[in-house]
């Protein structure tokens, strides 16, 4: 007789065990394969309500205040508050990790597996090898064009590489809902990556736009990693046709482009890669909306599914 193992820890099953097509699970990997996990939702929803908070009231109080920052002090101030939305969300997460423990040390590991690709990576790739700022705002469809083929596509792979051949493939990632809390940590620790970037780039520019301007970052990059964290928990749990992956990879690119598409135009910003615009406040709304509403859509996709796996499983 063929001996079945679970697909998450390779323990031996009963023949009888729960299934999702080819799929076999134990017991406690069936139970934890639809857990709703409410406080993750608690606190992607608190970061971003805090995130634009953060980005309004340090905005305000620069503008008030004038502060007398120049060369380093700039730069390095500039970078605390690159870190600050990151800070936030990993606050949220282990406020709420204590009733629903998720490996710390992966979930830091994985924030920094993104912020390394971004720098070592993406950010090279774009700026030497594809050289977006030469000719990404040439005309409007090149630029929809190249804001989705080449940097959403360039980045969104990197978030998904950062999940798919790390944590992915370990036994702690144990449910669907991981791969939205992997997808989203990859996504912040790239969006830090890329706002210390613009910092040292702009020697700092000034406070105010500082703080809008990562905050936007944070939020699209994190949302847009969500996305293909949603793809990827569902095709380590269930039977997804061979597409499945690449579909959402290309949604996300999809998404992470024309978002860059629609800030530049927004905020009239001459290139919606090098964070200059004109009226920085429109581009933090078009982010929280951003935000919100992908949020909203990942919990009701997700709680569908389950209600799915539940309802098949009272029918066997």
């Amino acid at each position: 007789m063929e001996q079945l193992e679970c697909c998450v820890c390779q323990v031996s099953v009963p023949v009888d065990a729960p299934h999702l097509g080819n799929r076999v699970y134990c017991a406690r990997h069936w139970a934890t394969l639809s857990h709703e996990r409410p406080g993750i939702w608690r606190s992607g929803a608190l970061h971003v309500a805090a995130a634009v908070a953060f980005a309004v009231i340090v905005a305000l109080l620069a503008r008030a205040t004038q502060p007398a920052l120049e060369g380093a002090s700039l730069v390095i101030a500039g970078i605390a508050l690159a870190l600050t939305p990151a800070a936030l969300w990993l606050a949220f997460f282990y406020a709420q990790d204590r009733l629903e423990p998720e490996p710390k040390g992966y979930v830091l590991g994985v924030f920094a597996l993104g912020a390394l690709l971004a720098s070592a990576v993406a950010i090279p790739v774009l700026r030497d090898l594809f050289r977006v700022q030469d000719w990404l705002g040439s005309s409007p469809l090149v630029n929809l064009l190249g804001s989705i083929l080449i940097v959403g596509f360039v980045q969104e792979f990197l978030k998904y590489a950062a999940v798919r051949y790390s944590v992915y493939l370990l036994p702690e990632f144990d449910e669907r809902f991981d791969g939205i809390l992997y997808g989203a940590a990859a996504g912040l620790g790239f969006g830090a990556a890329l706002n210390i970037h613009y910092v040292v780039a702009s020697r700092g520019a000034n406070l105010a736009a500082v703080a809008i301007q990562v905050v936007v970052t944070a939020l699209a990059q994190a949302s847009f990693g969500g996305v293909t964290g949603y793809f990827l928990g569902r095709a380590k749990f269930e039977e997804e046709p061979i597409w499945w992956l690449p579909a959402g990879l290309a949604l996300a690119a999809t998404l992470n482009g024309v978002f860059t598409v629609a800030l530049g135009s927004l905020t009239r910003s001459g290139s919606a890669l090098s964070g200059q615009t004109t009226n920085p406040w429109y581009g933090l709304a078009l982010a929280a909306i951003v935000a919100a509403v992908t949020l909203a859509a990942l919990i009701y996709l997700m709680r569908r599914s389950n209600r799915l796996t539940l309802a098949g499983a009272d029918l066997a």
